[in-house]
């Protein structure tokens, strides 16, 4: 028997008892007389005890041999703890060990197995069946289990079915790029791993399955950052006869479960923005409502200013836009000019800020007190409803250049005013998205979406124009797409104006969705579908800004698998197999 009983659940009430270990060895904390072993498992910690005079000086011997991260066996009593630990639940006992039997033995880790470690993220990565021994990590890890357990209890009471889609599939790169598999029995020809199930859930749809699900891996081969990874987790769903309003419904129970379930917490209702509305009010489509700092639009009032850099604005139709920071008029000027060098950054390419104070004592001073008198500018503090001590903020440009700068300095004076909370959660819906954008590079449209996008119907008449909106949808929390998706084109003739328009040649929609076209003329129901990112949610839930931290073995910034060293080199034999040559 290696244990009676876990590390992690030994309370008061097991004193005198006899009890069985099995763990790794924390620390060893040597007191010369006194002896203490820290053992963990995967429920928590129990401390071990051993006294001169009391333990044998052969078990006394071979306990100050241990290392960190033996694997050991013990036997003892459970005995009252003289010092309590209130920070671990086991903190109230200990135990007197009688017997000490080491299973393995363990090199030295080449960083400390604590919640706070001292191993850099590279390391860590390296040696990540380590990394996964420390508990805010084990935590990460169970949470997404139960997260996992509650998405498919949820939707299996919702009559979806879990069907499993191929993972070698066609390549048809319309988003980012596919990773390719060579075919050693088709030389020359490639599968590619799929970015998502996108066709096969529309496929399922049209075989009558009605609600599908699956909690998918999906594979793009695209740049990377925290909250992406090359091969990543969806909950990937579909449903027929449903329009918008149903899916957000369904999938607004689903997160409020998942939310309540997990962390104790009512979400409350969602709120639903347009596209444009999300654009106009926060310069973003993703955007964060665990703070205020709204645009407001001063364009119109300055119809008649002087002042250069507005009144060029407006002459040229662009807009003049301000935030009011909450508490911010103690800025000092230094602070002040580092925002105006963070605007004026050539991602932004703003030309410069104008700010204006409302002091505590009510006073109002500006970067701009020589050309606007007091009586404009308390007029634009009430507009932005601002109140003493309060500081606004205010940029000028083309529509689309001021909203997109206007909204990375909302975020930046979020951070600066410790506004994010991690702990507060404010979700909610993003409809109406544009159906395609213009790609000047390649002097096209592409899908804003996906191709298989259904566009508004009271929007059809004017597809050729490229302002048609979608019926898309995203589900955003904290600033954060958590998932996505469309009502689908369940018509052939529909879905061939959508490739027209797109620019994709009957030759080239035969070759890559031709199957697609034959199956929306076989009786293809109404149907649309969302996907969710698995990682993304629940990086959400435990707190990290990294989808790594979620995930038991994620590769890199650069897309490498730092513990098997891949990809990597293959050898020719192998290469000859696939037919593939390595000469240029």
């Amino acid at each position: 028997m290696y244990r009676s009983h876990n590390c992690g659940e030994l309370r008061a009430q097991n004193i005198n008892q006899n009890v069985v270990l099995s763990g790794w060895v924390q620390r060893v904390r040597d007191k010369g007389h006194l002896l203490w072993i820290m053992l963990r498992d995967k429920t928590g910690e129990t401390q071990l005890f051993l006294e001169e005079g009391t333990t044998s000086a052969e078990l006394l011997a071979q306990a100050r041999d241990l290392g960190r991260e033996y694997v050991i066996r013990i036997e003892g009593r459970v005995i009252e703890r003289a010092s309590k630990n209130t920070n671990i639940p086991t903190g109230d006992i200990e135990v007197a060990v009688s017997k000490i039997e080491v299973l393995n033995s363990s090199e030295t880790p080449p960083f400390t197995i604590e919640d706070d470690t001292d191993g850099g993220e590279e390391l860590r990565m390296q040696y990540r069946y380590l990394d996964l021994r420390r508990k805010p990590m084990r935590d990460n890890i169970l949470l997404r289990h139960r997260m996992l357990q509650l998405v498919r209890n949820y939707l299996s009471t919702q009559e979806f079915v879990e069907i499993e889609t191929p993972y070698l599939i066609k390549s048809t790169p319309e988003g980012a790029r596919d990773f390719v598999v060579p075919s050693r029995m088709h030389q020359g020809q490639f599968y590619a791993l799929p970015q998502s199930p996108q066709t096969f859930k529309q496929l399922l749809m049209i075989s009558g399955f009605e609600r599908y699900f699956q909690i998918v891996r999906c594979f793009r081969d695209e740049d990377f950052r925290a909250d992406r990874q090359p091969e990543f987790t969806q909950i990937d769903c579909e449903l027929s006869f449903v329009n918008e309003q149903d899916i957000i419904n369904v999938f607004t129970g689903m997160v409020k479960t998942i939310f309540n379930e997990v962390k104790g917490i009512d979400l409350g209702e969602f709120p639903v923005l347009t596209y444009a509305e999300a654009m106009r009010n926060y310069g973003n489509d993703r955007p964060d409502l665990r703070y205020g700092m709204k645009f407001n639009y001063l364009t119109e009032s300055l119809s008649g200013t002087d002042f250069p850099p507005f009144k060029n604005t407006v002459d040229a139709g662009g807009d003049v836009i301000s935030i009011c920071a909450p508490g911010a008029a103690s800025y000092t000027r230094k602070q002040l000019d580092k925002l105006t060098d963070f605007i004026k950054d050539p991602r932004f390419g703003m030309q410069g800020l104008v700010w204006v104070k409302y002091e505590e004592d009510g006073s109002i001073k500006s970067s701009v007190d020589k050309f606007f008198d007091e009586e404009t500018k308390k007029a634009w503090l009430t507009m932005a409803n601002a109140t003493k001590g309060d500081l606004l903020l205010i940029l000028a440009a083309q529509t689309n250049a001021v909203q997109k700068a206007m909204s990375e300095l909302r975020i930046e004076m979020a951070k600066q005013l410790e506004l994010r909370n991690p702990n507060v959660f404010a979700p909610c819906w993003v409809v109406e998205f544009p159906l395609v954008e213009w790609n000047p590079e390649q002097n096209r449209f592409d899908a804003m979406h996906h191709p298989f996008t259904a566009p508004q119907p009271e929007d059809e008449g004017i597809l050729d124009t490229g302002n048609a909106r979608s019926r898309a949808y995203d589900m955003v929390i904290n600033g954060m797409e958590v998932g996505g998706g469309s009502i689908r084109i369940h018509d052939a003739e529909m879905q061939n104006k959508v490739f027209s328009l797109l620019g994709i040649s009957e030759q080239e929609r035969e070759n890559k969705f031709g199957f697609l076209i034959r199956s929306l003329k076989n009786g293809a129901p109404p149907h649309g579908g969302i996907a969710f990112g698995f990682d993304r949610l629940c990086a959400i839930l435990a707190g990290t800004e990294s989808i790594r931290d979620v995930i038991a073995f994620p590769k890199n910034n650069a897309g490498r698998d730092m513990m098997l060293d891949a990809p990597a080199f293959i050898d020719q034999l192998q290469l000859n197999e696939l037919g593939i040559s390595t000469n240029s």
